[in-house]
């Protein structure tokens, strides 16, 4: 099944979602938007596939809505504010309930609301010359749900700097990983086999065990008591 802006591949038990507007960012538009549920339900009730990979196609691995797009088109602009007013976003893995472990193999830029899916990514690794922004703040908007999310990875305080100095506050790849929001980095020719790699030894432990610690961990998280 094809997909706006999107590239759905299977290797084996690995699925690969990718990101695939570079000429924009891999920016969101309303297209795309809708289409994410639907990529992330195909591979996560297939049964084949133990292990998703999210990744970008081009020089960025995500940086959130396509404001330009969606400016021309009110009615998706309308329907991305209210569910994020009302916290009911469909646009990553966490957000979509998927129980496969989905691995970000970041690349390049991640921005904005492509900060989502780093969040709600279990595992994370990066390109060396990944890099990490919130610009939200510098064009007048607020950042919450983004932020909210890296927290729970990483320390506070280098969180909140990234929202309250916006676009001026650049995290590298390497820096990402001392905060905890990265687990390896490497270099950007050997990303996508990294990646492959990890998911392949996941892929070798039963899938019903390997979901059902997924789910615990995230659980966890939410509810800490």
């Amino acid at each position: 099944m094809s997909y706006a802006g999107l590239a759905v591949e299977r290797e084996g038990p690995v699925g690969w979602l990718i990101f695939d507007r570079p000429k924009v960012g891999n920016a969101m538009d309303a297209a795309m938007l809708a289409d994410l549920p639907k990529a992330w339900r195909e591979l996560d009730e297939d049964p084949s596939v133990r292990v998703i990979v999210n990744t970008g196609n081009g020089p960025s691995f995500q940086t959130g809505l396509d404001v330009r797009q969606l400016a021309k088109d009110k009615d998706a602009l309308r329907e991305q504010s209210r569910r994020t007013k009302r916290a009911e976003l469909l646009i990553t893995a966490w957000h979509n309930k998927v129980a496969t472990p989905v691995i970000a193999a970041v690349n390049g830029t991640c921005a904005g609301g492509g900060l989502h899916f780093v969040a709600d990514a279990d595992i994370v690794i990066a390109a060396s010359d990944a890099v990490f922004c919130d610009p939200h703040v510098s064009v007048g908007q607020v950042s919450a749900f983004e932020l909210i999310g890296l927290a729970r990875r990483a320390a506070f305080e280098p969180t909140a700097r990234m929202g309250l100095i916006g676009r001026h506050e650049k995290l590298p790849a390497e820096r990402a990983r001392q905060l905890g929001i990265v687990s390896e980095v490497v270099p950007p020719a050997e990303l996508r086999d990294t990646a492959r790699s990890l998911a392949g030894k996941i892929a070798l432990n039963p899938p019903d065990e390997v979901r059902h610690i997924k789910q615990l961990l995230w659980r966890a998280l939410e509810d800490p008591a």
